[in-house]
């Protein structure tokens, strides 16, 4: 029978990991403490687990059957988020970690790491803007993973993305510890907002629409292929140039109707919460999980470009071909190619520089 003294310090070890390797002598460390999680599944980092996207995505991964562990990683406000969500009376045991001393211990033995820290767009801001801030924070975290779980599989959020992916790709080459099938740029909004968009339109349900949306991550780079859409639709040249541009500047439309007080971290969270549970599923061995990532690639000469991927146990198993495009998305194409090249040139120079 456990004294009261024992239940308190279980408790207590949930919600306040250890800040050093020496507080593990505590009457129950977090080794004793459910380490395997309350559930079988898997274990899920989430870096930038206080900010706008990441506490509604801590709390969709947390409702998530597939995981058994959470860990809340930021370096602010990580204490309150975690004993907020500790709350919910679902499977996952969710730990947080607070500040860089604590990242090795928020990253060891992970299966899967979701990185959306970074600084939010504000009205009048590019990506590019974000770029200067958000390189340095993913690559202190991309760093981080190298150390403590190099087998994760890692979905990018951090803005942009089409640079902080080639960013994470070469930290992970220096360390020795990169697998590009195993680094994913989550580009899932942009699909989200496809289908619903398209949805509209139709005057379908967005849930039974899907729309491929390749490229990248920002502005002409997001290159909806409405010829391919499922159901087969017609759409007319005025619908065409409509649904393009309004999925393209998506972003921006949320960011002017926040008006200053924030970007699209809802939808986002929504978002990266179904592109992690397609990876854990994919991580589980289920078959014919398909989506859209931005990935080191060979579909087109760009050396990242987001298309279909079919996940498996090891990040991306398949690569599926763009299928026909039509003049509009073959000149989309290229306009798209144009920018990714420079933003990919940026992202590696920033590491190499």
């Amino acid at each position: 029978m456990q004294s009261s003294t024992e239940r308190i310090a279980r408790i207590a070890s949930h919600l306040h990991p250890p800040s050093s390797q020496m507080e593990e002598t505590s009457l129950l460390g977090r080794s004793g403490c459910r380490a395997k999680g309350g559930t079988p599944g898997f274990k899920v980092a989430i870096l930038g687990a206080a900010g706008g996207i990441g506490q509604p995505l801590a709390m969709l991964m947390k409702m998530n059957p597939l995981v058994s562990v959470l860990h809340l990683y930021d370096v602010v406000n990580t204490p309150g988020v975690t004993a907020d969500l500790s709350h919910m009376n679902t499977g996952a045991v969710v730990r947080g970690f607070l500040g860089q001393a604590q990242l090795d211990n928020a990253l060891t033995g992970m299966d899967l790491v979701i990185i959306p820290a970074g600084v939010p767009r504000k009205p009048g801001m590019t990506r590019d803007d974000l770029f200067n801030i958000n390189a340095g924070i993913v690559r202190t975290l991309c760093e981080g993973v190298t150390r403590c779980c190099p087998n994760a599989i890692v979905n990018l959020i951090s803005n942009p993305v089409n640079s902080t992916v080639p960013i994470a790709a070469e930290v992970f080459k220096k360390a020795g510890t990169y697998n590009p099938r195993r680094l994913l740029g989550v580009t899932t909004l942009d699909v989200a907002r496809a289908n619903t968009f398209v949805a509209e339109v139709l005057g379908l349900d967005p849930r039974n629409v899907n729309i491929p949306v390749v490229g990248g991550h920002a502005g002409v780079t997001i290159l909806p292929l409405l010829s391919q859409a499922t159901p087969p639709s017609s759409f007319t040249p005025e619908e065409v140039a409509y649904l393009t541009e309004r999925i393209q500047n998506g972003g921006t439309e949320v960011v002017e109707a926040k008006a200053g007080t924030g970007s699209a971290t809802l939808s986002m969270a929504y978002a990266a919460a179904q592109f992690a549970d397609a990876c854990l599923r994919g991580l589980r061995g289920d078959a014919g999980i398909v989506e859209c990532s931005y990935v080191a690639s060979q579909v087109t000469e760009l050396p990242f470009f987001a298309s279909r991927v079919r996940l498996g146990r090891g990040g991306v198993e398949e690569f599926l071909p763009l299928g026909p495009l039509n003049e509009f998305e073959r000149a989309g194409l290229e306009k798209a190619k144009k920018e990714l090249t420079e933003s990919i040139h940026k992202g590696v120079s920033f590491i190499k520089s």
